[in-house]
């Protein structure tokens, strides 16, 4: 049986912190060590459980996956891929997603996780961009494929999970064909071996280049963020998409490595009551929920008979009240957490060892030094607002932007990477996130920060999401304009003027926002964020 916890007993976080050394060999795989080493401890143990969708239950072992990805990585080969191609996943969750990955990375291949929801003129920039030699897709989404085909000159292979059509590979009939025994290449741990495009809030997409080592710096946040992960009986699942860094790195791959099942199941159009049945019916203890996903869980009742353990979320601050939902209605105070694509898990809440404030994302993780910078890179004194950013000492972080060396190095001041967030931290280093520096606001000399408003209005119970935005005011530079989504069945009648109120007493009066707009849905990236940009545009 394998043991990888890397802490062991209950302490203090500084204690933790001091106690943490990186522990990276010279050669790793990922595939190798999520799946093929533990097929070799204990090859009947259950890797994903996947629920289709019809709600029928499919179980694969470790020892079929590595079966399964050792005769893909041989198809891979002789289909004429080789060491340092790029092999695009564009699947929703499913078993098919990590047979892809793990038979890449054994084979020395650099996998492209690509969201299902994209679009051709989205698939086209990120395949084109990224030379990719390999997509593997469904039916569903081989039409954008197909049409993107004369477009892009170094795709060679295309392959379909249902089986072969339009000029594609069955997936499932090349497996089946090929040998099950496949020696993987002994990649190093500085080899690469993931692309992640950026979500393009800020500008177009770039791709961060991972090496095999990125896997190894999610591991202490996930072990503290789940309360001293894995525990007897875990299992996890997130509605997030496994194309998302989030959902493929902080759930998937991460509890894959520890030997901890994982639930897949393409839910499309979050679902918060059938999402609810789904966790009590499979006594799902350990979960991932994005911001909007909590919101949305939030608005329903939940059933009886749940049995969860940990909950952890990230990519926006939970106010107070969401604390307290968690604890009521989940029995379990929500973890927060926050990453980026180029450098993920780096600070985290544990409210197991009181590692827990409201408003505030976390400290930073043992193995990675943090601090608030000024635009030269110098370190701003605690408490103090300024640019979040990590030192380049952890193995999570990101090779380099693919082929933009000037983007790689815009990223960088000294030894600091840059995050483009705005925060403050305390003396007791806690990070308060306050926004994306694009999305600070600049109202009658004040500098504003969205997050703050935007937990305040939806902690009034008929608010489902909101989002705060800057627009432009002759006078005041900017002004602050929410916009909301309420919840089904509320009344708008009256709204504006009692949210305003609810900021402008909670809060402060100039942080109250002086226009509120009511809308039926938030612009989205796949990612689950609020594109505050279209907001912006709306005015």
């Amino acid at each position: 049986m394998l043991n990888r916890k890397i802490f062991t007993q209950p302490s203090d976080w500084d204690a933790l912190r001091r106690g943490f050394r990186w522990d990276v060999p010279e050669h790793f795989n990922i595939g190798v060590a999520c799946c093929d080493d533990w097929a070799r401890a204990d090859p009947d143990r259950v890797a994903v459980v996947h629920v289709g969708a019809g709600g029928e239950v499919e179980e694969f072992t470790y020892e079929r996956l590595r079966r399964a990805s050792n005769a893909l990585a041989n198809a891979f080969v002789a289909r004429g891929l080789k060491r340092g191609d790029r092999v695009a996943v564009l699947l929703a969750q499913s078993p098919e997603v990590l047979i892809t990955h793990f038979a890449a990375h054994k084979a020395g291949m650099i996998t492209i996780p690509l969201f299902t929801l994209f679009g051709e003129e989205a698939l086209e920039y990120r395949l084109h961009d990224s030379g990719a030699r390999a997509v593997v897709s469904d039916r569903e989404n081989l039409p954008k494929i197909v049409a993107l085909r004369d477009r892009l000159p170094d795709l060679a292979v295309i392959y379909v999970v249902e089986g072969a059509e339009g000029g594609a590979f069955g997936l499932w009939q090349d497996i089946e064909s090929a040998s099950d025994a496949f020696t993987p290449v002994a990649t190093l741990a500085e080899d690469p071996a993931v692309i992640i495009y950026t979500s393009g809030t800020t500008g177009p997409p770039k791709g961060a280049l991972h090496a095999h080592r990125f896997l190894l710096g999610h591991m202490p946040a996930i072990e503290l963020q789940h309360d001293f992960f894995p525990q007897p009986g875990d299992i996890g699942w997130t509605p997030a998409d496994w194309a998302w860094v989030g959902g493929l790195m902080n759930i998937a791959l991460g509890y894959l490595y520890y030997g901890v099942p994982v639930v897949s199941h393409r839910m499309g159009r979050f679902d918060a009551e059938a999402a609810f049945a789904m966790i009590a019916r499979l006594s799902i203890r350990n979960l991932f929920l994005p911001p909007t996903a909590l919101k949305l869980m939030r608005q329903v009742a939940p059933p009886t008979g749940l049995n969860i353990r940990t909950v952890m979320s990230g990519g926006e601050s939970r106010g107070a009240d969401m604390l307290e939902w968690g604890r009521s209605a989940l029995g379990v105070t929500i973890n927060e957490t926050y990453g980026q694509t180029e450098c993920n898990l780096c600070l985290t809440s544990s409210a197991s060892i009181g590692v827990q404030k409201p408003g505030a994302i976390g400290k930073p993780v043992p193995g990675f030094d943090i601090a608030i910078i000024d635009s030269a890179g110098n370190e701003m004194p605690r408490g103090e607002l300024g640019e979040i950013a990590v030192r380049r000492t952890t193995p999570v972080m990101f090779l380099e932007y693919w082929k933009q060396p000037e983007k790689t190095a815009e990223k960088f001041v000294g030894d600091w990477m840059r995050t483009g967030d705005l925060g403050v931290m305390d003396e007791q280093d806690y990070v308060t996130f306050q926004s994306r520096d694009d999305d600070v606001i600049t109202s009658s000399g004040y500098r504003i920060g969205p997050t703050e408003i935007e937990n305040c209005l939806t902690g009034h119970p008929d608010v489902a999401m909101a989002a705060v935005v800057g627009i432009p005011d002759a006078v005041r530079t900017e002004i602050v304009k929410a916009f909301v989504v309420l919840r089904e069945g509320a009344s708008p009648e009256g709204i504006e003027d009692v949210l305003r109120a609810r900021v402008r007493e909670r809060l402060s009066p100039h942080l109250a926002p002086r226009v509120v707009e009511v809308i039926d849905a938030m612009p989205m990236t796949a990612t689950g964020k609020i594109m505050r940009r279209e907001l912006r545009a709306r005015g």
